[in-house]
């Protein structure tokens, strides 16, 4: 039958059903396409899925992808912040950000796959002037891309000696404002080092610290991916939250959310009062509540 599948490469990071929903779904601890196009919105909807999973196991088998339906990068909503797509193996999937900045510069938050055309395509956009790495596991190409850019690398120094030669390190645990409206929240618990950049009062970068979860329609911390101290994390989300306010919540793995910045604070309040809760469990990917 020609019809679109996923093949045996997935490793289900989820990236391709936060971006196509209705056509795909999580079956048995994987992706699969549960439903086929239908139309040209769809039709771009599983491009999209498509060209952002790291695995590239969205497939058709009479036809290649169609470089024309490439999205990338995306822009969410009206907002400032544009989706990289492209993401990589080496960052376990993670998702990736372009911010807008006032005067028409840019800052890229984590990394997609590395390629010189996607450089040139997102630098075509405004000059990158830094990139904001919120922890280590998504370090693979921040040296690469920032070097390309001419921009500034970004790590908390607990992360640091995944990233040794950063040209600015974060210390301590208090929040710090790193650029005109970007304020970096130093949040230990899923790594040492792991930092929430905030923008503008709007925009939260979370890295892996907490997401949108699908299954339970709220903020959730992945406690079976921490990879530090679920404790504290807790003690972070405990010094920190009181301080935060944003509408969009942009993670690096799990779902995206908008809400209303009072809303959205309540949310929060209560992620750390559960959080407060949880005890460490072994690490267990298949335990994520997307």
């Amino acid at each position: 039958m020609n019809a679109w599948y996923v093949d045996h490469r997935c490793t289900n990071c989820d990236v391709a059903r936060q971006l196509a929903p209705d056509l795909i779904a999580e079956t048995g601890g994987r992706s699969e396409v549960v439903r086929q196009p239908h139309g040209a919105a769809e039709e771009r909807q599983l491009h999209a899925a498509a060209f952002a999973c790291p695995t590239r196991s969205i497939r058709h088998p009479a036809r290649r992808l169609d470089p024309a339906l490439d999205p990338y990068p995306l822009r969410l909503g009206t907002s400032d912040v544009l989706f990289c797509g492209h993401n990589s193996p080496h960052t376990a999937g993670a998702n990736s950000y372009l911010l807008h900045r006032p005067g028409g510069t840019l800052m890229m938050v984590d990394t997609p796959r590395w390629s010189e055309p996607l450089a040139a395509r997102y630098e075509a956009l405004g000059p990158v002037t830094d990139v904001l790495l919120t922890h280590r596991d998504h370090v693979a190409h921040g040296r690469r891309y920032a070097d390309r850019f001419g921009a500034r690398l970004w790590i908390h120094e607990g992360d640091l000696d995944a990233v040794p030669d950063a040209d600015h390190v974060l210390r301590g645990t208090r929040p710090t404002e790193i650029a005109d409206g970007v304020v970096a929240h130093p949040l230990p618990g899923h790594t040492e080092g792991s930092v929430l950049f905030v923008a503008d009062e709007r925009y939260c970068f979370s890295g892996d610290s907490f997401y949108w979860s699908r299954t339970t329609g709220d903020v959730e911390v992945a406690d079976t991916v921490t990879w530090y101290s679920i404790e504290e994390l807790a003690a972070s989300l405990d010094r920190t939250v009181a301080g935060l306010r944003f509408e969009w919540l942009l993670p690096g793995h799990g779902g995206r959310k908008q809400l209303p910045a009072d809303e959205m604070a309540a949310r929060m309040r209560g992620l750390a009062a559960r959080t407060r809760e949880l005890r460490p469990r072994p690490v267990d990917f298949t335990a994520v509540r997307w």
